[in-house]
């Protein structure tokens, strides 16, 4: 059986062994105030920073965490007072992939519908203003900051134009913006991306570098643009089971992974074989649920197609087209073979 399901099946990239495996036995402090993660943070403060630009990279807060869920309940549940939500795509991975998380730690996800994945800037005004244009607003959730993914759930990106439209009009209405980027990798090395470390973390307050979906065993690597956001948040990682007592092994893998440009290395692989598959599909007259140029890719295939190709592929169901069709996920990673796209391609 051949697995497309997702981009995490897999253990983690060789390097990122080796590394823990050379380092195995060294003694260090615990709680990610060790060496390894302080030299993992210089490397992703320096990525963030626009060389020859007058910045201050120390003030980036930067924190490793285990996985994405835990990494958006802490980050979300820092941000966020009592009486407000985050206002989320209704397809947002916090809305509907992450069992109520968010709901669980008090705090409501306000949905906006979106396209393709994504908010607008123009959305996030209409739900801010309808909520304090109602008469009773006092009796509702007050929304208290915006949430993206970067790819979305369906593979697509937000271009500079659309990212810099919602960081204005979110520093406008005094909306923190976080920016999930469990696949970050993908996003970035996508050739439909014109987004660039140093874009988000002038445009986000708060975004992460996805590794466990990107070549790590686990991890993600949180960057808290926004000094007034990281005051506390290792308290706020302490009280919601976040701060790892052999947090090293974050930074190991984060050093590994970004130190020489593996990661992108590594994502680039991922997207190219999703493209040829993708064209694949296209080229045998199958539609695609949307265009989506990164590693996710969604096509329309009738039940018959589907039943045969699931004797020896394994990949996700995605929703309910017609009687006859259903669209489908296929899912590259950091380390899929061409030869596992090419046998998919033969059996097609």
């Amino acid at each position: 059986m051949i697995y497309f399901d997702s981009d995490y099946l897999e253990g983690a990239h060789p390097k990122v062994i080796e590394l823990l495996g050379k380092t195995n036995l060294e003694q260090t402090v615990g709680y990610g105030e060790d060496p390894y993660c302080e030299e993992a943070r210089g490397i992703i403060r320096k990525l963030c920073t626009v060389s020859g630009q007058p910045s201050d990279p120390e003030k980036m807060g930067v924190h490793f965490l285990i996985g994405g869920t835990q990494t958006n309940t802490t980050v979300i549940a820092s941000i966020l007072r009592p009486h407000q939500g985050v206002l989320c795509c209704l397809s947002g991975h916090i809305n509907v992939h992450e069992s109520g998380a968010i709901e669980s730690t008090g705090h409501k996800v306000l949905g906006i519908a979106g396209s393709d994945g994504k908010i607008s800037a123009e959305e996030v005004r209409e739900a801010y203003d309808e909520h304090w244009n109602d008469a009773n607003h006092e009796h509702m959730v007050q929304p208290g900051m915006v949430y993206i993914s970067n790819p979305t759930e369906y593979g697509t990106l937000y271009s500079k134009k659309e990212l810099t439209d919602l960081h204005d009009t979110c520093r406008e209405l005094h909306l923190p913006l976080f920016l999930d980027g469990a696949r970050l990798g993908y996003g970035l090395m996508s050739d439909a991306n014109d987004l660039t470390l140093p874009d988000l973390a002038r445009l986000t307050d708060v975004f992460y570098i996805g590794g466990t979906k990107v070549g790590a065993l686990f991890g993600e690597a949180v960057v808290i643009t926004d000094p007034a956001l990281d005051v506390d948040f290792r308290y706020i990682m302490k009280q919601r089971g976040g701060m790892l007592a052999k947090g090293r092994l974050l930074g190991l893998q984060f050093k590994a992974l970004l130190e020489d440009g593996l990661y992108f290395r590594i994502s680039k692989h991922a997207d190219g074989l999703a493209i040829k598959l993708r064209d694949a599909f296209i080229g045998a007259g199958y539609q695609m649920l949307i265009d989506s140029p990164t590693n996710q890719q969604f096509p329309i295939l009738p039940d018959e197609v589907i039943a045969k190709l699931r004797r020896n592929f394994s990949f996700e169901f995605w929703s309910r087209i017609d009687p006859t069709h259903s669209a489908v996920r296929f899912c590259t990673s950091w380390c899929t073979p061409e030869s596992s796209v090419d046998a998919l391609i033969e059996a097609l």
